[in-house]
């Protein structure tokens, strides 16, 4: 089985970026979670990223394919929601995964700056 065709999950993504940033624009944190998570902040976005990517860490390992489908929806919705609250566009990464397209895996990361 392969990845298959990205074209309906690029559609979605894009109506999910759309509702994000105008839950942003709007504010409402009492009618909106997509509100509330940005009001508190890159830190809460960042926190709930990451709590949602350890839970499709252990579906991956351990659970129904439908576990894994909700949970890596969760994970792209909150990831969403955290690159909004940092000000980062898609286009932004969009253009970086274009510039590493073609390039090993192995060499581009050994290209990156030591910590």
């Amino acid at each position: 089985m392969t990845l298959g065709n990205a074209d309906k999950l690029a559609k979605i993504l894009q109506a999910v970026s759309e509702t994000v940033d105008a839950r942003a624009e709007a504010g409402d944190a009492e009618a909106s979670y997509t509100a509330t998570l940005l009001a508190k902040g890159p830190e809460k976005t960042a926190k709930k990223l990451g709590e949602e990517a350890v839970e499709l860490a252990i579906a991956l390992s351990a659970q129904s394919d439908d576990e894994v489908i909700g949970e890596t929806a969760d994970v792209l919705f909150h990831l969403l929601v955290a690159l909004r609250s940092r000000n980062i566009s898609l286009d932004q990464i969009a253009e970086t995964l274009a510039a590493r397209q073609g390039v090993s895996g192995l060499v581009e990361k050994a290209s990156r700056p030591k910590d």
